[in-house]
């Protein structure tokens, strides 16, 4: 289990983080919704150990990861694969070298490693992709190896930043279906990080909106479909600050 407990995190005078609390469950994916700016991607980075926080914790597995000696992070992190936005792919190495990169860390043979790069290769639907460089593929794609070469670790955990930003909405869709895929082939514990209400929907098994360096709102899909918070309803129906969308309705109509 993953555990957001009190989280604060400021950066300078600007307080990001005040006192964010969830967890997540194991063998679920739990997606974290909210506005740009919100500090959804600054709260997963402390489940990593990439920044630490000014106050509270993040708990895996019952460990403080700010509490956590070097060789103890290094063997947490060895449990969590993590997507990056934009796939933070390695430009003068082949499809093959990045997928393999975490692998040869591991220090397992080169047999095993051709092994395990073409099986995640496969499970994100580029079969014989490895020879290829990241120039040559298109952003959907890139996303895909970034995917493929986290999957490879076999983690317990999965880390998702902003997914499907940038995609047009065919590939967003492919990016969600390999994601819940994933989660069923390998039955990792996620958590996605996103603004879009439709891939929240299609890949959550709950959702919790981050507003105002907190958790406004957490349930299930339909929970939060079916929400009467108006903060939280503004943001899932895409409405700007002070619409009220009845009244917007009977302006239409006049």
């Amino acid at each position: 289990m993953i555990a957001f407990r009190e989280l604060y995190k400021a950066f300078g005078p600007k307080q990001v983080l005040l006192g964010l609390s969830v967890e997540v469950h194991d063998g679920e994916t739990l997606v974290i919704v909210g506005g740009s700016g919100t500090g959804k991607s600054v709260a997963l980075k402390h489940v990593v150990g990439l920044l630490e926080p000014d106050a509270g914790a993040v708990e895996v597995d019952g460990q403080v990861v700010s509490r956590l000696r070097r060789r103890e992070l290094t063997e947490m992190r060895s449990h969590i694969g993590y997507v990056f936005q934009f796939a933070a792919l390695f430009d003068s190495m082949t499809i093959f070298d990045n997928v393999a990169f975490g692998l040869r860390r591991r220090r397992m043979t080169e047999a095993d490693i051709r092994a395990r790069v073409a099986e995640s290769l496969r499970l994100v639907d580029l079969p014989g992709a490895e020879r290829q460089m990241p120039a040559e593929l298109s952003g959907g794609m890139r996303k895909r190896v970034g995917l493929a070469r986290a999957i490879a670790l076999r983690p317990k955990y999965l880390l998702y930043d902003e997914p499907t930003t940038g995609l047009d909405p065919v590939t967003a869709a492919v990016i969600d279906e390999l994601m819940v895929r994933t989660r069923e082939a390998l039955g990792v514990t996620s958590i996605v990080i996103t603004h879009d209400m439709r891939s929240a929907y299609t890949v959550g098994d709950r959702i919790a909106m981050l507003y105002e360096g907190r958790i406004r709102q957490e349930g299930t899909v339909e929970e939060i479909r079916q929400t009467a918070d108006p903060v939280v309803r503004q943001f899932i129906e895409g409405r700007p600050d002070g619409v009220d969308q009845d009244s917007a309705l009977v302006r239409g109509a006049a």
